[in-house]
Order: C-alpha cells, then structure tokens, then sequence
C-alpha cells in the first residue's frame, strides 16, 4: 500500500483517542491542510530536551518539505536521523459559547511523525524550487538564480507523510440546554487569512508597476 492509498491515523501513535468525531481520514484533506499552510512548527529532542521549532514548509506529493540553515540545532538534528513530530494548524473561528468552558476554536490541524532526509544535489535545487512556488506562488522565474553559498548555507529535508493524523473543529457552540437562556450573545467569530496590499523596497533602486503575479496573487489559503 502507498502513502497516498494508506488511511490516515492508521498506527497507534497517530489514532485518536480523545473527541474521536473530530478524526478525519481523507488523505485529500491533508493535502488540503498543509496547502494552505506556510509554517510548520517541528519537535524534536537534543540531549534529554525537547524543542519545537517553528519552520517553513510546503507538501510535494505525500512528502513534506522543511527548509532551514545548515548552522540550525533543528536541521543539524533532523539530518543526522532523529525522529520529529510536525503540527499545523490553521484556525477558522472563534466559538464563543455562555460559558468560559464551552468557548473554544475552530480548526484544522495536522500531525506527521517520522524521520526525515536531507537532499542533496538535484534533488535539493528541486526541493527548494517547489518550496520557493508554494510561498512565492509564480514569482520564481523572476528571481535571481541561487549561488554556490547559498545552496550549501541551505538544509532541505524530506518527511515521508506515512504516519499522519488529520483533526478538525468546526462547529456552534456547545451550550448545555440550561445555559441557552442565559443573557450573552454567542456564536461564531470567522477567522479570514489574507494578503494585505503589497509594500515595495525603500530601496528598490528602480519604480518597477506591481508584476502580474502580484496582482493575481490569492487573497487567502483556506
């Protein structure tokens, strides 16, 4: 079975245990997640202490893609073989229940378990294309091509998403029936994520106009 036709939450460490109804098992849909994601926050241990750190991230196929500093303890760590956990959540709403209890989120949230690669050679320049793509969507083929240094100033890894777990919130409040009369407003707050206007360089040494992928550039990753 491939990772792309194997269920999610399938093993012991990634089944949910607790609110079990908020389980998703659509791989699509952690595909969906981590799409609309820019930042992966990444734990590992060092030395009986663990961290988490957060990283930039994008998906290619049923892998996810961490890029950071060769100097970094994270990446210096991941690439020598150690296991990590990466979590992504995006949130969508404030639910504000009559009580403190019952108020919460709305969410959608991931959790990988693995051991990532480090890339080398094309298979690094690929990575890196693919990520520069997914947080620059269409701005690549304008940017000045990498050097030398800054390939090898660069780790680029690879987690295999074979072990992943998919949770979603996304409900009204909870409100137990003796609370219902109880005088507060309640209801959801949506949470919107989108680009702001674009603010050039002070230093651009030439007015350039707004390229076109700017002005096609999506208001949001839902």
């Amino acid at each position: 079975m491939t990772p792309s036709d194997s269920p999610l939450g399938n093993t012991k460490r990634t089944t949910l245990h607790r609110v079990p109804h908020k389980e998703v098992k659509d791989r699509q849909m952690l595909h969906q997640i981590l799409d609309a994601a820019l930042v992966g926050h990444v734990g590992f241990v060092q030395d009986n202490q663990s961290f988490v750190i957060p990283v930039a991230i994008a998906r290619d196929g049923d892998n996810l893609l961490l890029h950071g500093s060769k100097a970094s303890r994270l990446f210096r760590t991941l690439a020598s073989g150690a296991p990590c956990a990466v979590s992504v959540t995006l949130i969508d709403a404030l639910v504000l229940a009559r009580s403190a209890f019952e108020s919460s989120m709305n969410y959608r949230s991931v959790l990988i378990l693995g051991v990532a690669k480090e890339l080398e050679g094309d298979e690094k320049i690929q990575a890196f294309n693919a990520l520069t793509d997914h947080l620059l969507p269409g701005r690549r083929p304008s940017l000045r091509p990498l050097n030398d240094d800054e390939i090898l100033q660069t780790t680029m890894l690879r987690l295999p998403m074979d072990e992943a777990s998919v949770k979603i919130s996304s409900k009204f409040p909870a409100d137990d029936e003796e609370d219902l009369s109880w005088p507060v407003w309640a209801g959801n707050i949506p949470i919107e994520h989108r680009y702001g206007t674009p603010i050039p360089d002070p230093r651009m040494t030439t007015p350039l106009p707004l390229p076109d992928y700017l002005e096609r550039w999506p208001e949001g990753r839902t």
